[in-house]
């Protein structure tokens, strides 16, 4: 057999390809129109915020549960549905691009200016998607009776209250656990090995909680306006360092990282097996 045919033998990838496949999509986003990735990014930003609807409603149905492991498991699977709508769905993720559009940059085929272009507009988006969600949810969670707004000052209370540190170490984490998503979702040959990968790994996020700051920002934008004791200057402190550790974790721990090891292997050299 080859070593291009083994390459893609078994239920995955392997790394060089999982990296091209990478590159490539990254440069289809950097070079798609600036409209186009704008709306993704805003379908996937609206998406990902139903993980907070559905966590708050959880909350809210349980009437209380009876441990804190109990409540962060339930809290984790219901989150992760929310990111399987987008990755499957393949709409625009921030905390994705944060991981994958280092690639081209770190190979030498597009520009920091490029990657800041596409960042930048991929953030945007998703944040607006977070604005038009948590107003729908304000609006229509309380009057269903479905969501205690409560709830919603629990969900919050577990991101805000940090310092900037905790935050930021926090974001890296979750940063972190969002480019394996991406990079184990890419080495999936099948639909079902990428599901796996996307609720198993985003779950954890869920379980932490630990801070993403686009599922974040509809979790404390929507408690601000439903004045659940969260203000202006607490969203900004979520969301500045959030964002940091969220870039930090997916572009160094995950992007560059992975790119190392498979731009750099080494030479080869023959092995002879008596």
């Amino acid at each position: 057999m080859s070593s291009d045919e083994s390459d893609y033998s078994g239920a995955t990838l392997s790394y060089r390809h999982i990296l091209e496949r990478e590159m490539e999509n990254a440069l289809q986003e950097i070079h798609r129109p600036v409209w186009g990735v704008f709306l993704s990014a805003f379908a996937a930003g609206l998406n990902l915020s139903f993980g907070a609807l559905f966590m708050a409603m959880a909350l809210t149905f349980s009437g209380g549960f009876e441990s804190t492991l109990v409540q962060q498991t339930v809290l984790a699977g219901v989150s992760s549905i929310a990111f399987l709508f987008v990755v499957v769905g393949q709409t625009e993720l921030f905390t994705a691009h944060s991981t994958m559009a280092i690639l081209p940059v770190a190979d030498g085929r597009a520009s920091v200016g490029e990657l800041g272009r596409v960042w930048t507009v991929t953030y945007v988006g998703n944040l607006l998607g977070c604005v038009v969600f948590s107003a729908l949810a304000v609006t229509l969670g309380p009057a269903m009776d479905i969501v205690d707004p409560a709830a919603f000052g629990t969900l919050a209370g577990a991101l805000v209250p940090h310092p900037w540190w905790v935050i930021l170490l926090s974001g890296v984490v979750a940063g972190w656990l969002m480019g394996l998503v991406t990079w184990l979702s890419a080495a999936s040959r099948d639909t079902v090995g990428r599901i796996l990968f996307v609720l198993l790994v985003t779950a954890l996020i869920g379980f932490g909680p630990f801070h993403h700051s686009i599922l974040g920002t509809t979790e404390v934008l929507t408690a601000l306006l439903l004045g659940q004791g969260v203000g202006a200057a607490g969203l900004a402190h979520f969301l500045v360092w959030t964002t940091l550790g969220n870039v930090i974790g997916g572009s160094v721990f995950v992007g560059l990282l992975n790119y190392g090891h498979v731009a750099l292997p080494g030479e080869e050299h023959d092995v002879d097996v008596e």
